[in-house]
């Protein structure tokens, strides 16, 4: 952040390249109260380590049903790490520690008796980068299914439905049992949204899946969270904030806090409220100066 006071010719600046970016989110906008009426899913009191390193600090966040909200913030604020948690991925990592609660439904998915595969049905998620398995157009949309045990009465009409359901059927119809790898960059994140909503999910997580496309597929994939959003509760974290106000609800944005000691940067929750909000009238100045381009 720069050590200068701003001029008031630059916060005015600041405004309107605020505001601009709120007018890309009138697409997509909705008319919604002020929190969930019905939230999917929640962290409360959420806190994560890494050892001994306290990665994510007290954060509480309500998911509403078929909204999309955007977990923005600068490199190293925790926002992934909190995607992670919301499908108990952490668990996957040595030495990670949750603490609080996330429920889904109300139902706290780090209790005692909650399997984390059967989490990981109903919570799936989307990596950065595309990720198709080795295997035939066919075959990935149809693994996830085979190895959960999940009842398929017909397994061609699943995997068509899956496609058509991440706007690819039209594209791939006639190659499905070729190789997955044979499809462009934006084909196979979609084919791995196709392979996750297989699975008949409730809710949707994606971490950055457009960082590794070109604009004209990133495109599409908005276009498809956009159409998706009447079916799915998506939780999306992005570093692209025209792309947070252009396809979320609700956003959320995180910010770093540096231990003086060890210089390691704990994770908070400075601001969560409707994304029309977050760019147009952000109540913190935290917010308001990432959001400009000031910091971050």
């Amino acid at each position: 952040m720069s050590s200068h006071p701003a001029t008031a010719s630059t916060r005015n600046a600041d405004h309107r390249e605020i505001s601009m970016m709120a007018g890309t989110h009138a697409e997509s906008e909705r008319e919604l109260p002020s929190v969930p009426p019905e939230p999917v899913m929640e962290a409360l009191k959420l806190n994560v380590y890494y050892g001994d390193f306290h990665a994510v600090h007290d954060v509480n966040l309500s998911f509403g049903k078929h909204e999309i909200t955007a977990l923005i913030g600068p490199s190293g604020c925790g926002k992934s790490t909190v995607l992670r948690c919301l499908n108990r991925m952490n668990d996957l990592v040595s030495g990670a520690r949750v603490e609080g609660e996330v429920t889904y439904h109300g139902q706290n998915i780090y209790g005692r008796n909650v399997d984390p595969i059967a989490v990981r049905t109903q919570i799936g998620m989307v990596f950065q980068k595309p990720n198709p398995f080795p295997k035939s157009i066919y075959d990935n949309i149809a693994y996830g299914p085979r190895v959960t045990g999940m009842k398929v009465d017909n397994m061609d009409d699943l995997v068509e439905e899956a496609l058509q359901g991440a706007a690819l059927w039209d594209e791939v119809k006639d190659k499905l049992k070729q190789s997955a790898y044979g499809l462009s960059g934006g084909q196979q994140q979609r084919l791995c949204i196709a392979r996750t909503i297989a699975t008949k999910p409730d809710v949707i997580l994606m971490d950055e899946p457009c960082s590794a496309l070109d604009p004209i597929a990133t495109s599409r994939i908005e276009d498809l969270m956009l159409q998706m959003r009447d079916d799915y509760t998506i939780i999306i974290v992005t570093h692209n904030m025209q792309q947070a106000a252009r396809v979320s609800d609700r956003t959320a944005f995180f910010t770093a806090r540096p231990d003086e000691t060890t210089g390691n940067r704990t994770g908070l929750l400075v601001e969560f409220d409707q994304t029309s909000h977050i760019f147009a009238n952000p109540t913190d100045k935290r917010t308001e100066d990432y959001i400009s381009g000031r910091f971050g």
